[in-house]
């Protein structure tokens, strides 16, 4: 009678969820750190293809883009003013009927063009995850409770001076299934329109000395380290608010060399 070999445990994957370890990632996003330190060359965007991060192959344009006549968008798509935009469009606290939970916070900053003039009447769009880690969507299936008293959703328009603020909630970490125990670092959805409306930037704000940057694939896509470090707000002390709020500054400098990274593609919106 022929004997039957049991198959081997794949040390790569989690025994229970078949998923890669994060050990493997790990080893991934080290060497192609170390290439591109290697490399001498200056990356400031995420990259398209970052193969740590498994489906980013699956959420960028693999064809060219079809070009869009501007001025025909402009025909049809809608648009927005000062009007269009209530003040309290900017407090995520005050939605619903009762406080949101969590930890209150105001993020505040500038919108500077390359040359550090401010950029006025910028409509600034954020969306985040509640502070159990779970945004306001269908295809969020985290089974962390949502808060009945928080959207995730605000808005705002600079002023003179480029300034923008928000009223929020620190956002949660949650986890997603790029690979076995995958968190995403705590993290607060930028969207900024141009003069027009088929300009169009995303970025994503973090919070300083999170512990999952190093284990993050969707962070790493940035290889350079200095563009990396210019997604993390600062803690402003005098922008806290005694016994309500802690603050956060980040400034957002859309063109030059010191431009704020992009999505780019690489991140599916959530």
């Amino acid at each position: 009678m022929e004997e039957t070999v049991a198959p081997q445990p794949d040390p790569d994957r989690h025994p229970v969820t078949g998923l890669e370890t994060q050990a493997v990632i790990d080893a991934e996003i080290t060497r192609i750190a170390h290439d591109y330190e290697q490399s001498g060359g200056s990356e400031t965007q995420p990259r398209l293809d970052y193969p740590p991060y498994r489906s980013s192959l699956l959420r960028h344009p693999t064809k060219d883009l079809q070009h869009a006549d501007p001025e025909g968008i402009e025909l049809w798509a809608p648009c927005f003013g000062e009007r269009d935009i209530d003040p309290l469009e900017a407090d995520l606290t005050i939605q619903r009927d009762g406080e949101p939970i969590g930890e209150r916070m105001v993020v505040a900053g500038r919108v500077l063009d390359g040359d550090g003039r401010p950029v006025r009447r910028q409509l600034v769009e954020i969306w985040q995850a509640n502070a159990g880690g779970r945004y306001v969507h269908k295809r969020d299936q985290h089974p962390a409770p949502l808060d009945p008293n928080f959207t995730g959703v605000g808005r705002c328009l600079t002023d003179d001076e480029g300034n923008y603020r928000f009223t929020t909630i620190k956002p949660g970490p949650y986890p997603w299934r790029n690979h076995h125990n995958a968190w995403r670092p705590a993290h607060i959805h930028f969207s900024l329109f141009g003069t027009e409306f088929t300009q169009r930037l995303v970025t994503q704000m973090y919070f300083p000395g999170d512990p999952l940057f190093a284990l993050d694939p969707i962070y790493q896509t940035i290889v350079d380290p200095s563009a990396r470090a210019r997604l993390l707000a600062t803690y402003d002390h005098d922008l806290t608010q005694h016994e309500w709020a802690t603050g956060y500054r980040w400034d957002i400098v859309l063109t030059g060399s010191h431009r704020t990274p992009l999505e780019s593609d690489v991140e599916e919106g959530l």
